[in-house]
């Protein structure tokens, strides 16, 4: 214990008298004899030191100024500016943007986070991009930020979507076609610098390719060149804006490998998606070990940090419930997430979650205090600080979709098709072993079956011929690689008794009826316009072919539509129902 008769007390700044300018804080003192000793927090570390070896700084009153009221607010402005705080947001009024609060819940976990890294998960229509816009805004006001990279979608790019969002910022950015990036690539081989005309730029996941990434040896036929992942120094840009960041998902990709690559040496890092995340799956895990690799390490831990997730999101849907048994209910689902093997070594030992619980068992709980009490439930999430959502039903006076389901049966011989399908593929992965190619493509007949039978046959006839490429693979929300030669071969017979099933089968659809009734309906309403969404193409084709023989004013955008393509059927879906060239319907692919 400190004696009274200590030289020095406790947060008293002292410093060397052998050298004057190693100066620390007083934060320990053991006395002893013949003299005291003193512990003093110098430079991050803690060191001892005698009495006799420390002097105290001399805080004489003589430096004191007075200041005028004014003066001293102005003098507190000029700290925060040059020293900004957690509390304080520099991103409000800082462009031309409408303030919407929620929109600032990403930008301040982004400021508070121990690493300047974030994926902003929200639901369509938030506005993830304005949120990024205002964390690129609030980044700025905080440190030099001089070079920023977004890698988006093509026809993002095409849609110049970034470039006009980016503008209410005053923000100016240039799209980089394949040449361009290949010179960006080349400078930066041989310079060691990135160049200062391309310091704020967008560029599609397209652009992405083997010789791109690995470059052109001596085997090939073009003068050798380094690949991106071969630069070194690697390009460093100060932030990284990732948009629909799902579609690095897979991990054998060249698309994950590139973003990982700009990612890993990025001072900064922000991910969008509005895909529906489902917490714990390999998805998430992809996501997050791209965006913090040091925090999420490996499938076995994140699996392990993700356990109590799910208990604690029920224990929010319980809070907003306001069910009359909410506080049982909410309390059990606390327990279940505090009894999982992460629940008891890091919950069990958290003052915040105990403190949940306390409150909760004494009841008479207020509204205010309901509230509030879902947003400190969600803070206990094992990712929440790393993930920013925010879905429409939280954001109060908004648009709401009102999805409706419209059941459609399947005539005796389309059923009898389906379920011979799913007994073949049963079969095939019974005899697999593994093969997770196989896997993979048996998973997405089965689903191309289930979005339309008509559109089977020329599905498997493009895989059988390997006339599938890898964007039309891609836009089938495939997690897995192209099926290659081997993993078509060893179930080609199976394929082809589907296919001689499909080819049998009567024209008669009524799923393609029930479309038409509600294409019908629509056209009689005043916004008689339809957006119609498929992941495979086949389903497309199928579709634009038997709305067109109707009759119908439809267009159709996939993933390999030609950018000048692709606007000018965006322009006729935009226009009047009046003019002769109008599109009502428009269909899309997910990449399209």
């Amino acid at each position: 214990m400190a004696e009274v008769s200590a030289e020095f007390s406790l947060g008293q700044i002292v410093f060397l008298n052998s050298n004057p300018s190693v100066k620390g804080a007083i934060v320990g003192i053991l006395s002893g004899k013949p003299e005291n000793r003193f512990k003093v927090f110098v430079d991050g570390n803690t060191q001892t030191y005698y009495a006799s070896q420390l002097k105290a700084e001399d805080q004489s009153n003589d430096d004191f100024q007075f200041f005028s009221c004014d003066r001293f607010h102005a003098y507190l402005t000029a700290l925060q500016i040059r020293y900004p705080g957690l509390s304080t947001l520099y991103s409000l009024n800082a462009a031309r943007v409408d303030f919407i609060p929620y929109q600032f819940r990403p930008v301040l976990r982004f400021i508070r986070s121990d690493r300047p890294r974030l994926l902003i998960a929200d639901g369509v229509g938030v506005g993830k991009t304005i949120e990024a816009g205002l964390i690129l805004r609030e980044l700025q006001a905080r440190r030099d930020i001089r070079s920023i990279l977004i890698i988006c979608p093509r026809p993002l790019v095409t849609e110049r979507k970034w470039q006009i969002e980016m503008k209410r910022f005053e923000e100016h950015f240039t799209h980089l076609d394949g040449g361009t990036l290949r010179y960006c690539i080349n400078e930066m081989d041989m310079e060691g610098e990135w160049p200062a005309q391309y310091q704020r730029v967008i560029l599609p996941y397209s652009l992405f390719d083997e010789i791109l990434l690995y470059g052109s040896g001596a085997g090939s036929k073009r003068k050798s060149r380094r690949g991106l992942l071969d630069l070194d120094p690697p390009p460093r840009f100060d932030i990284v804006i990732v948009d629909e960041a799902h579609h690095i998902r897979n991990q054998d990709t060249y698309t994950h490998k590139a973003v990982r690559f700009f990612c890993d040496h990025a001072e900064a890092v922000l991910f969008l998606t509005a895909t529906p995340i489902q917490l714990g799956s390999h998805d998430l895990f992809v996501l997050l070990n791209t965006l913090r690799p040091d925090l999420i390490l490996d499938p076995e831990s994140f699996e392990h940090m993700a356990e109590p997730n799910p208990f604690i999101n029920q224990a929010v849907d319980y809070v907003r419930s306001r069910e009359p048994d909410w506080t049982i209910r909410a309390t059990e689902a606390l327990d279940q997430a505090a009894s999982t093997a992460w629940g008891q070594a890091i919950l069990r030992h958290n003052p915040e979650f105990n403190r949940i619980e306390d409150r909760i068992a004494e009841g008479s709980i207020t509204s205010d205090e309901r509230i509030q009490l879902i947003t400190d439930i969600e803070a206990l999430h094992t990712f929440s600080g790393i993930i920013n959502r925010t879905r429409r039903r939280d954001i109060g006076d908004f648009t709401i979709r009102k999805p409706e389901t419209v059941i459609v049966e399947f005539t005796a011989d389309q059923k009898q098709l389906h379920d011979e399908l799913l007994q073949i593929q049963a079969e095939i992965f019974s005899k697999l072993h593994g093969d997770v190619n196989v896997t993979f493509m048996m998973t997405t007949i089965r689903r191309q079956t289930a979005s339309c039978l008509f559109g089977l046959a020329p599905f498997l006839d493009d895989i059988l011929n390997r006339h599938l490429d890898e964007l039309s693979w891609e836009e089938a929300d495939n997690a897995g690689m192209l099926p290659g030669s081997r993993a078509i071969e060893s179930i080609k017979p199976r394929i082809q008794s589907i296919l001689s099933r499909v080819r049998s089968l009567d024209p008669y659809d009524p799923k393609l009826d029930a479309l038409r009734n509600i294409i019908r309906d629509k056209q009689a309403l005043k916004n008689n316009k339809i957006m119609l969404f498929s992941s495979f193409r086949h389903t497309l084709h199928y579709l634009f072919e038997h709305l067109r023989d109707d009759g119908i004013r439809v267009g159709l955008i996939h993933g390999g539509t030609p950018d000048d393509e692709r606007i000018e059927l965006r322009k006729r879906f935009e226009g009047s129902r009046e003019r002769d060239d109008t599109l009502d319907v428009l269909l899309f692919s997910e990449i399209g």
